[in-house]
């Protein structure tokens, strides 16, 4: 016979079990079974926003769950990496990282996450190379050019960038190393008005990327020498490279963009993430879409991004140290 005492610990346990069975069930389903956030450290309208827009739309197809967009723009692309460092890691929460993210280890005292230690790397997205580029009325059309005449001025031939610390100053700052050549950095707040003053002859060149740069080229404002990618652009076959027109064996600066994880998501779920964007890049019609844009589609595997990474911000760390380059 049951005591009051015993017929309260089982109807104690048979509501615990209850209770534990949706959890157990919710935890049993496979990932994604909710919709994904994808969180762009920059602003909409971007090249970054672009890839991610893009992107999360054939994931969304591929996997039946959205892929959500979420813009955390701010401090050069660390506002919205820390956020997601501290994001749980459960494969809800993706960091579209960038190559400033390989370069601001060098460039700030202190960060609110480590891009190696606080994620797990997943795809490599894309490529994009920067392009060389010089007034119309420049009598320099080859990068032997470029570096003689950077040569012949006395104090440095004077370039523009989109800001301190952008792959656009960093990528002259390696070629003027590499090259032996002479030049002075004027910074600018974005693209467009340093693109002006290089077409109105205010500053000698530019290392810009082709999506905002080859349009003033098009429409015969500017002329451009060379790509600073390891291989010529598809978009642009015709333009050499930096590497091969100058003989800078190893010479490569590229804006790139790559999918990251919180560090502790389910290798399960790392790996079928990887797998679903492995097939979009694969995809003749994502490829032709970023080549539209002067980007070369990523392939890879996570392993193969991570090794990338290490080699990249330890390049960019050797430049930022050689050009004592400071953030405003």
């Amino acid at each position: 016979m049951k005591t009051p005492r015993r017929t309260a610990l089982a109807a104690f346990a048979a509501a615990v079990l209850a209770a534990a069975a949706p959890a157990a069930h919710a935890q049993a389903q496979p990932w994604p079974s909710k919709p994904v956030r994808i969180v762009v450290p920059y602003p909409p309208g971007g090249p970054t926003d672009i890839v991610a827009r893009l992107v999360g739309q054939r994931l969304s197809e591929r996997l039946k769950q959205p892929f959500v967009i979420e813009n955390r723009a701010g401090a050069g692309g660390n506002l919205g990496a820390e956020a997601a460092a501290k994001s749980p890691a459960d494969g809800y929460t993706l960091l579209l990282g960038t190559t400033a993210h390989a370069i601001n280890p060098s460039l700030f005292k202190s960060l609110g996450y480590d891009i190696r230690k606080d994620f797990v790397p997943i795809a490599l997205l894309t490529s994009i190379p920067l392009v060389l580029v010089v007034p119309a009325a420049s009598p320099a059309t080859t990068v032997a050019d470029v570096v003689a005449l950077a040569k012949s001025k006395g104090g440095g031939l004077p370039y523009a960038s989109s800001g301190n610390g952008q792959s656009t100053h960093l990528a002259a700052e390696l070629f003027a190393s590499m090259a032996g050549a002479p030049m002075t950095h004027v910074p600018y707040k974005g693209s467009a008005p340093a693109l002006t003053d290089l077409a109105g002859g205010q500053v000698a060149l530019m290392f810009d990327t082709m999506l905002s740069a080859m349009p003033q080229v098009k429409a015969g404002r500017l002329k451009a020498i060379a790509v600073t990618s390891a291989v010529r652009a598809p978009s642009a076959p015709e333009l050499p490279t930096v590497a091969e027109a100058a003989g800078l064996a190893g010479y490569e600066a590229t804006a790139w963009n790559a999918l990251f994880a919180p560090a502790g998501t389910p290798p399960e779920v790392s790996a079928a993430l990887a797998a679903a964007v492995a097939e979009v890049l694969a995809e003749p019609e994502t490829r032709q879409r970023f080549a539209a844009d002067g980007a070369i589609a990523g392939s890879g595997t996570p392993a193969a991004l991570g090794a990338f990474l290490g080699r990249e911000i330890d390049k960019w760390r050797g430049v930022v140290q050689r050009a004592n380059v400071k953030v405003d």
